[in-house]
């Protein structure tokens, strides 16, 4: 709206949006494309797996707004192709998640290239995440923080827990649940590239529609892979976290966390593909033996309790920790003590080896020691 009301045909890019991932960059473009289509403010996109020259041109062009991803934007800027002079306003979003996937020394590099007077945006799941502070201080002067209540947030989100015995017993639970679950469409979260490509095969073969997701694909089949999902031609996408932040895709009703995610706001961006505007959604977590921990930790740090539930025709061995920790978390078992060795040798029962080489064997006689020994002959006195 400022860029409507105050127009500066002459400068460079206005704003500037920096984005962790594609999918998001590609989202952002999108809603900007559609704020803006009735006027003459332009966005471009500068993001990894898409053509360099053409990106120069988009640069050459200085959009108002240009949105990119920080390793990117660097590649453009080592070969000046950029103009920040004229920036206005400067956007991170999803600044944790930039941090964890290692573009802190990127994001800092491209905002002392940056107007010193402009209106600086941060957004986070989280302002405890490491690192995040001291870069919040860098780049903010006097800021305004807002919070956002996670409870609040997914309260039309019902989250349950399913406990499994192991990979083939999940595998069992998702084919299932996929099944007989009510869904528009469904995305199943997997915490490696390894596992995703596992199961999407598992699934297809039981008839299933299914798509799948991770960093390792090149941007036209990442783009192929959410075009068949939202048209309705796959209603189940099987993706790592690379899906969990900026997917904004209708009829998303089902989330399945076929791994528990690794931290509670990973978490909370998985589920909250499900939810949005007021509606109501379904999270269910396949919960290992080895993930019991994982999840209680998750629990306690969003300060709920996740529902258990039991699939009665697939019920496992696994019942959770007999014993828990005021945590919730599985309690050790103490190891029985055992009796500490003085350091020193017992030698009373102890057989030399030259004793016991010889045992069963004859024993052959031995020489007397003057054997052969001639005593020297005495001289005659004269």
């Amino acid at each position: 709206n400022h860029m409507h009301t105050h127009p500066a045909p002459q400068s460079a890019t206005r704003g500037l949006i920096l984005v962790p991932t594609r999918e998001l960059g590609l989202q952002v473009l999108k809603e900007c494309e559609q704020l803006a289509r009735y006027t003459y403010v332009k966005a471009g996109l500068i993001v990894g797996g898409e053509d360099f020259r053409h990106q120069v041109n988009t640069l050459r062009k200085n959009p108002h707004i240009l949105i990119a991803t920080p390793g990117r934007l660097m590649e453009h800027m080592r070969n000046r192709n950029h103009d920040f002079t004229d920036l206005e306003y400067l956007v991170l979003d999803e600044a944790d998640r930039m941090l964890d996937m290692g573009f802190g020394a990127d994001v800092l590099n491209i905002i002392d290239d940056c107007r010193l007077e402009r209106q600086t945006l941060l957004f986070s799941a989280t302002l405890e995440s490491r690192g995040l502070g001291p870069m919040a201080d860098k780049i903010l002067r006097d800021p305004t923080r807002l919070r956002l209540n996670h409870q609040e947030q997914h309260a039309k989100i019902h989250q349950q827990i399913v406990l499994a015995d192991d990979t083939a017993h999940k595998e069992q639970l998702l084919i299932w649940l996929l099944h007989h679950e009510t869904y528009d469409k469904a995305l199943v979260f997997t915490n490696t590239k390894a596992r995703a490509e596992e199961f999407i095969g598992k699934v297809r073969v039981k008839g299933l529609e299914a798509g799948i997701l991770h960093g390792d694909m090149s941007q036209r089949e990442r783009k192929h892979v959410m075009r068949l999902l939202t048209d309705g031609k796959i209603n189940i996408l099987i993706a790592t976290d690379v899906a969990a932040r900026g997917l904004d895709i209708k009829g998303i009703d089902l989330v399945i966390n076929l791994e528990m995610a690794r931290n509670g706001d990973d978490y909370v961006h998985r589920i909250g593909r499900t939810g949005r505007a007021n509606q109501q959604g379904l999270a269910i977590s396949l919960i290992g033996p080895d993930e019991w921990n994982r999840m209680a930790g998750i629990e306690r740090y969003l300060r709920l309790s996740f529902e258990k539930r039991t699939i009665k025709a697939l019920i496992g061995s696994y019942k959770g920790p007999k014993k828990l920790k005021n945590s919730g978390k599985a309690a050790k078992k103490k190891k029985t003590a055992t009796p500490k060795s003085s350091g020193k040798k017992d030698s009373t029962n102890k057989q030399r080896h030259r004793d016991k080489k010889n045992t069963g064997k004859r024993r052959t006689p031995t020489q007397p020691t003057n054997a052969g020994f001639e005593p020297p002959k005495r001289r005659k006195q004269p």
